[in-house]
């Protein structure tokens, strides 16, 4: 049987940890979780870019593999990036949570991209044109193909601003928070072959209260799924048990700014 493995999670709030823990609890029993918390990071990047705590979340990291992690899953849209280029110096697979969400997206007509952060809409827009397949050159005019044989294009995408989502999310009023998302999502004018992308895994329970036709996506879930499987196939690899592994002696075990969410009342981060 192939082990579960351990899987660590960078989330800027704890907010995250009951809606992870109820997925894997759910769909990948026997997957351990680490949940590493670290607001501050979120704030940062608000502030200055998401560069410019780039050593910041490789340090985070970088812990979380010295305490045995198998593969870590970067739940912040805005840090995905980052996270994701602090693993070739890991040596385990780093994923973001958007990106499975995001290769889904990249097959329809149209993408509306719908964020309650600011900081969060470059990342998403630039991580669905990675997803896109490449657009083909067009054939001169004497060689255009026939209409049903048109040649693929990427898709076009429209992004939406929930104006005053976050402060919300911020104060602690977390179903005023989906409301907002959610009529956000209706008010998206229909399009046939389009699908709306929640871009912040903080808004996932809004899809629920929809009314759009429109398929509306979230990353939670897919997002666990491909963590767990790079988990379960790094844990294989290093015929790691599984659970706790032990630390070598003097093996950083986290960065200062990082902590174990113990706190769900708190609503700060993404």
């Amino acid at each position: 049987m192939t082990p579960a493995g351990t899987l660590a999670l960078l989330h800027t709030s704890p907010v995250h940890v009951p809606v992870f823990d109820a997925l894997r609890d759910r769909h990948h029993p026997g997957l351990v979780l680490r949940h590493l918390v670290d607001e501050e990071l979120l704030v940062r990047a608000r502030e200055a870019g998401p560069g410019a705590v780039a050593g910041s979340v490789a340090a985070v990291l970088a812990g979380a593999v010295a305490d045995g992690a198998d593969a870590v899953l970067c739940t912040c849209s805005t840090l995905g990036a980052v996270a994701e280029d602090a693993a070739a110096s890991l040596g385990v697979p780093v994923l973001r949570v958007d990106r499975p969400m995001a290769a889904e997206a990249a097959r329809a007509r149209r993408i509306v991209v719908v964020a309650a952060l600011r900081s969060t809409l470059e990342p998403t827009v630039a991580l669905l044109a990675e997803e896109s397949p490449p657009a083909e050159e067009s054939p001169p005019a004497e060689e255009s193909p026939p209409a049903e044989e048109a040649r693929w294009q990427p898709s076009p995408v429209t992004t939406v601003l929930v104006e005053g989502a976050w402060e919300r999310f911020e104060a602690g009023d977390r179903e005023g928070y989906l409301d907002a998302v959610a009529e956000a999502v209706d008010r998206v004018p229909v399009t046939a072959g389009g699908v709306v992308v929640l871009a912040q895994a903080s808004m996932a329970d809004a899809a629920g209260r929809t009314s759009t036709p429109m398929p509306v996506l979230s990353s939670p879930r897919p997002g666990l799924a491909a963590a767990a499987k790079a988990a379960g196939a790094g844990a294989a690899g290093r015929g790691r048990p599984e659970g706790p592994v032990r630390r070598a002696p003097g093996a950083p075990s986290r960065h200062p700014g990082k902590r174990r969410s113990d706190r769900p009342d708190e609503r700060r981060g993404l």
